[in-house]
């Protein structure tokens, strides 16, 4: 995108009558090597670019988008966009005053340069060592192992951002997952489980993980699902492990935290700024400024810097998650919280990584304090209406709590509640942090988050059973 181009965008976007006018140019390079019954199973690459353009007028929001970046397409992309607000313009067309200019462009990187393996050099056999591995250990681990999946996606991304305003930046983000799934079998029945980790950088990365424990930390804890028994149901205390335990708050009070839910008076926090909301035991953050974590980010995709949002703290709802438009409507300080997908989605408010905070109980001393109730040591995933708050999520790993002990491996374990109702429950946070990486979908698409939490003691929460 050069300079002369970008000011005829902005000038044909002003004369139209929008107040602000923002270009998102994007080439995004994505691959994947998979394994599945001990040999390559797919290899996928692919490059993908496009220009979107967003007219704001107030707080309404006009955008699309085209991979035809011709001077003669994104023009005619801007006054499709703002057809209707021309034709009710009087005198038709205006004229911008003082034609708008282009501020020096600033360059930054989300990940460790220095350090960096470039994905796109190295290219897909750098992956198969990796892959072979992770497949050869699970599979050693039992031989009621059935089958090992394991992946490597990668996606290297550059963004040109300008908006009327002056901002004129470069970014360049990578990031990269592998994915070891497992399925053991008794004869009977078939089960699986998997780990997922991910972090911003390219091969380098590969580094951090063992595949011999992703394969055999999958393998054990599926073998052991294959002897679990099943739980009773009914509302009871559950103490939930650390790292993707954290999903549940994600879902059922970082949704609702997001200005795009306050805005649309679609979230159970709307004017609670400042009141209890839960226990002084907790609290909670969104931080995108954490090196190297799969859901952080130097800039925004409306170019703002990120930074720490404490959400909760101490119980007492402090912030919620803004974009610009959200910020403006309902009146709280932008937070860096803008984000999509790709150039195809206009940006609005989402998590990047979203975590309750470390506290001072032990896990032993939140099952020592549990008569009888479940050990949520690991949650798979689940469904949620951020409207409402209400969510159910599946426990991947469970096990009974009898008398202050942990007892038999269950399976087939849910919850189920609302999430401004659990955030009050939460009478016990520990010291044991961990985060996880994933995928969050929401209208701007689907982005790289994070989740995360100590160990936590919830008093009440309804079970699922079989």
């Amino acid at each position: 995108m050069n300079d002369s181009l970008a000011a005829k965008i902005f000038e044909a976007g002003k004369s139209a009558g929008a107040t602000f006018v923002e270009i998102f140019e994007e080439e995004t390079r994505s691959s994947s090597l998979g394994l599945k019954d001990s040999q390559i199973d797919t290899a996928t690459a692919g490059t993908e670019y496009g220009v979107g353009v967003r007219l704001l007028y107030g707080t309404e929001v006009l955008y699309g988008f085209t991979s035809d970046d011709s001077e003669e397409s994104l023009l005619k992309l801007v006054k499709s966009l703002a057809f209707g607000r021309i034709a009710s313009m009087e005198g038709g067309v205006g004229s911008v005053a003082k034609p708008l200019e282009i501020a020096p462009e600033k360059r930054v990187c989300d990940y460790n340069g220095a350090a960096f393996k470039d994905p796109r050099i190295l290219g897909q056999a750098a992956k198969q060592d990796f892959l072979f591995r992770a497949d050869k250990a699970a599979r050693a681990f039992s031989d009621k192992v059935a089958q090992v999946g394991a992946s490597i996606s990668d996606v290297c991304t550059s963004i040109h951002l300008l908006n009327s305003e002056g901002l004129n930046l470069k970014m360049n983000r990578a990031r990269l997952r592998t994915n070891v799934m497992v399925t053991a079998t008794d004869g009977s029945e078939r089960l699986t489980t998997h780990e997922a980790p991910g972090a911003l950088g390219g091969y380098e990365i590969l580094d951090n993980y063992s595949p011999e424990k992703l394969g055999e930390m999958c393998a054990d804890r599926v073998v052991r699902l294959l002897d679990a028994g099943y739980i009773d149901g009914g509302e009871m205390p559950v103490v939930m492990g650390n790292g993707f335990g954290g999903v549940i708050f994600h879902e059922a009070c970082g949704h609702p935290l997001e200005s795009e839910s306050v805005r649309r008076n679609a979230s159970p926090f709307c004017g609670k700024l400042g009141t209890a909301i839960g226990q002084p035991c907790l609290t909670a953050i969104d931080d995108g400024t954490l090196d190297g974590v799969w859901g952080s980010l130097k800039y925004d995709d409306e170019g703002h810097p990120v930074e720490r949002t404490v959400l909760i703290e101490n119980g007492i709802l402090k912030s919620y998650m803004s974009d610009r438009v959200g910020a403006t409507e309902i009146g709280v300080p932008l937070t860096g919280s803008a984000r999509r997908e790709s150039y195809k989605y206009a940006p609005v408010s989402r998590m990047r990584n979203t975590f309750i905070a470390p506290g001072k109980d032990s896990l032993e001393q939140m099952i020592a304090s549990v008569d009888h109730g479940l050990y949520a040591a690991r949650m798979a995933g689940g469904s949620v209406n951020p409207a409402t708050g209400e969510f159910n999520f599946a426990v991947d790993e469970g096990y009974e709590i009898v008398n202050g002990k942990i007892g038999k491996r269950v399976r087939g374990a849910s919850l189920i509640g609302k999430g401004h109702e659990i955030m009050p429950r939460i009478s016990m946070v520990g010291s044991d942090f961990e985060m996880a990486a994933g995928v969050c979908g929401a209208s701007s698409g689907h982005v790289p988050v994070t989740v995360g939490q100590p160990s936590i003691k919830v008093d009440k929460i309804l079970v699922g059973g079989r």
